[in-house]
């Protein structure tokens, strides 16, 4: 079967094997490999039946066994995964010996809307391991998710540390510093002891080198990962034995994902309506998900246009044999013009 032509994009050499997974699942799949010096066309923005904008990027897909089901775009080039790297970073507490388990765990590798529950675990975190929002090194920022944010201006109150999506995540890295008598003062340190157990558990989860170190939004030290990496990650966390790091932050994620995400967030829903999914999303429009029978998926849209996530996801897990609620609802991307539906965002592949 000859792979679609991204729009406007030509491809050379690209076929799918009539019976590879890809091709068995729509007729309009992606061929096993894109290759090209521009990225295809993942996303176009659609306004009163007229295209006005296309977003590019590339997007791998896992089989069960690890292996390259089909990819669109070069997915072997080092990208910046942003927050879906928290699995991991979340891995690297545990083996520094800090033990968070249930909606602690999760909320260490979470991007969190700043509701109100998500700011109580936070303060009530800093006060179980001796540490104060002082601590936290993060910027101050208002809640992620935009009603909270409306709520919490509204109430009077001001950017804070605390209030930043990452706050979870600074906890428990503070958490691990001070039981092993770390540096507090120099915990995002790309050398200090504790960022070294994420580089660590990071090229150990995706089987890869780290090519580039920036700094993540947070402050955060931020390693680049092939999405080809960043998806054998998530699937080496589902895949994980009971018990060990990767497999305890799994478990945690998919057993409270409205501490990973937030109450209206695409994480949380994908979580809760599809049972051991691991689904992360990262600034930027970067996505990683598993599946719990070790199929996995990573994506990047080049222009970081985060309105594209919920209809390349979902058509994605479409073209890969899923079919359920939770996907409609993720592909609706509506455009409004006077207040009323005249367009939408939708996948393109």
């Amino acid at each position: 079967m000859t792979s679609p032509t991204p729009i406007s994009e030509p491809t050379s050499g690209s076929t799918t094997s009539p019976d590879s997974p890809a091709a068995a699942l729509s007729p309009a799949s992606p061929a096993s490999s894109i290759p090209s010096a521009v990225s295809p066309v993942l996303a176009e923005v659609v306004r009163s039946g007229f295209v006005e904008g296309r977003h590019r990027g590339s997007l791998v897909v896992l089989a069960a066994d690890g292996s390259v089901d089909w990819s669109l775009g070069d997915v072997a080039a080092p990208v910046f995964p942003r927050s879906t790297n928290k699995p991991m970073q979340a891995a690297a507490v545990l083996r520094a010996g800090l033990d968070l388990s249930g909606e602690r765990l999760a909320l260490a590798a979470a991007s969190h809307s700043g509701e109100p529950f998500h700011l109580d675990l936070v303060r009530t975190m800093l006060t179980e391991h001796g540490l104060t929002a002082d601590h936290l090194q993060t910027p101050a920022d208002l809640p992620l998710d935009p009603e909270e944010a409306e709520a919490y201006l509204a109430s009077g109150r001001v950017r804070d540390r605390l209030t930043m999506n990452c706050s979870g995540k600074h906890t428990a890295m503070l958490a691990a510093c001070a039981l092993n008598g770390w540096p507090l003062a120099t915990y995002l340190d790309e050398v200090h002891p504790l960022q070294q157990l994420v580089a660590d558990g990071v090229r150990t989860a995706s089987g890869e080198d780290v090519a580039h170190v920036g700094t993540d939004g947070c402050g955060a030290p931020l390693l680049s990962l092939s999405l080809t990496g960043l998806a054998r990650a998530f699937r080496h966390f589902v895949m994980a034995e009971p018990g060990s790091p990767e497999r305890r932050v799994a478990d945690a994620m998919r057993a409270h994902p409205e501490y990973v995400a937030g109450t209206r967030r695409p994480d949380t829903w994908l979580m809760q309506a599809l049972p051991g999914t691991l689904s992360k999303m990262g600034a930027e429009a970067v996505q990683a998900l598993a599946l719990p029978d070790g199929r996995a998926l990573a994506f990047k849209i080049d222009d970081g246009a985060t309105r594209t996530l919920g209809p390349v996801l979902a058509r994605t897990l479409r073209l890969m044999g899923l079919d359920a609620p939770v996907l409609t609802r993720l592909e609706d991307a509506p455009l409004l013009g006077g207040g009323a539906r005249v367009g939408e965002v939708r996948a393109s592949f």
